[in-house]
């Protein structure tokens, strides 16, 4: 089926996200455009980058990570940051101890917090998204030189609108059996503490599981380790393997990665 044009304008990403897949959407592209008519459903949407780089007219799109998904529904709703933002330390310890106080209190859902996630992306090292277990974040400030922070999201509002926003576990997710499911969680490497919540082996093999069950096309990305080829090899997925850029690297490492793209029902 041939796409309806989009009336809207391409957006970026709001958030830097180590692992983001803004990359890999034209690829993406041509395996989502015979089912366009379709529900999209990603259970670690992370910047978004992928359904903003398909623009669905339905999704449902989900993230364990509460702060994550309490940005977007502000998205959503034409956020505009009214937050005194500066590429200073003193500031960024500042509000990011405010962050804090407000998800210890239960008021991770308010426009503040979702104002001030926003700057500790943009602002703290590398971009990184990192908590303790205790869930304060825990990343220090950033070195940049210059950093051009966005106010006015309002342009995001009517893209976002018919959108659908959860933050939970994957396995909470009402699917359609026709919907389209592109998977892409934290990877299978040592750090995964993207969100209060771990996410480790035995929840690959979950995901995993759970794909396969699903009716619909399926594509699931991660790392080309061992053991995650043999996974979705032995659960029937077929399998690419490419190349992924590095765009985020404690190390400073940016050589490319090899990644894995697992697709079944098509």
């Amino acid at each position: 089926m041939v796409p309806l044009p989009s009336p809207y304008p391409l957006l970026k990403p709001v958030l830097k996200w180590a692992g983001g897949k803004r990359w890999l959407v034209p690829k993406l592209r041509e395996l989502w455009q015979p089912y366009c008519d379709r529900r999209l459903v990603e259970p670690f949407v992370g910047s978004m980058s992928v359904t903003l780089g398909l623009l669905p007219q339905q999704a449902l799109l989900c993230d364990q990570n509460i702060h994550v998904i309490n940005l977007c529904q502000w998205l959503q709703r034409g956020l505009i940051v009214d937050l005194e933002m500066a590429n200073e330390a003193s500031r960024y310890y500042e509000l990011r101890d405010r962050f804090n106080h407000l998800t210890l209190n239960g008021q991770h859902q308010t426009i503040e917090a979702a104002q001030i996630f926003y700057y500790l992306n943009r602002t703290g090292f590398n971009g990184l998204c990192r908590f303790n277990r205790k869930g304060m974040f825990n990343v220090p400030f950033g070195r940049y030189k210059v950093i051009n922070y966005t106010r006015d999201f309002s342009s995001y509002a009517p893209v976002l609108r018919p959108w659908s926003f959860i933050a939970a576990d994957f396995c909470h997710l009402q699917l359609h059996p026709n919907d389209f499911i592109y998977a892409d969680p934290p990877y299978d490497v040592e750090f995964t503490k993207y969100s209060a919540d771990d996410f480790r082996w035995e929840d690959q093999v979950r995901l995993a599981e759970w794909l396969a069950l699903h009716p619909g096309p399926v594509v699931a990305s991660n790392q080309a380790t061992d053991r995650i080829l043999e996974l979705y090899e032995r659960l029937g997925f077929s399998i690419q393997l490419l190349e992924g850029p590095r765009r985020i690297s404690c190390t400073g490492d940016r050589t490319p990665a090899l990644e894995m793209l697992a697709c079944k029902g098509f």
